[in-house]
């Protein structure tokens, strides 16, 4: 049987990922700050406490596991950046001869073959910039990591996220570094098909070290 571990496997795309998951069989381990509550977890899902930034966990993450999963927010969390844990978690990975999947932004995607990155268009929040743009380091981090870290980067659509959930519909496009649109320039992935995608990686693997991106 397949094992993964999940570093924020409480949030909205780790949670998702993490239900869709076990829902296929895969045993599931999710790692998160704090436990949730009883009502809140999904059938199946092994729930622990620890953070991407101790080391011992993620040791032990990776040496449990077939996939170790990534789906954590890119700003400063309690002093912390995601970034600063990459360079340790691809190392346990490869150590341990597992595989990495990270839940990465749309920011780092072009709006168009050859065109410029959707976080340095004018319209791209403000708000929002700095987290992007530390996404796209991760990437540019992991495509720098020797043959030996066999990792995968997943890019949802533009408009995703927990304020926007959406349907799980089954049947979705997937694209490689240009942000996917629809013909009435929507770009759109529900969280659940965003789940589905990337655990048909984690049982598939056509994406090794590559990022790919899905949409409608």
């Amino acid at each position: 049987m397949t094992t993964i571990s999940i570093f924020g496997g409480t949030g909205y795309t780790g949670g998702n990922i993490a239900k869709e998951a076990a829902s296929r069989g895969i045993s599931v381990i999710s790692y998160s700050r704090h436990l949730p509550a009883d009502d809140s977890r999904a059938p199946g899902v092994d729930y622990r406490t620890g953070s991407i930034f101790d080391a011992q966990v993620v040791r032990a993450a990776a040496e449990a596991s077939d996939v170790v999963v990534v789906a954590l927010p890119a700003r400063e969390i309690d002093g912390h950046r995601l970034i600063e844990a990459i360079a340790g978690v691809t190392s346990a990975v490869a150590a341990a001869g597992r595989r990495l999947g990270v839940v990465g932004g749309a920011g780092s995607l072009s709006v168009s073959e050859g065109g410029p990155k959707v976080l340095d268009t004018p319209d791209f929040p403000d708000a929002f910039r700095e987290e992007a743009g530390n996404h796209a380091k991760i990437l540019d981090l992991l495509r720098t990591e020797p043959n030996d870290v066999d990792w995968f980067y997943v890019s949802p659509s533009g408009e995703y996220g927990s304020f926007n959930p959406g349907e799980h519909t089954g049947t979705f496009r997937l694209g490689g570094d240009v942000l996917l649109t629809t013909e009435d320039g929507r770009s759109f992935i529900s969280g659940a098909d965003f789940a589905q995608a990337f655990v048909d990686e984690i049982e598939h693997s056509t994406h090794s070290r590559q990022r790919f991106t899905v949409g409608y």
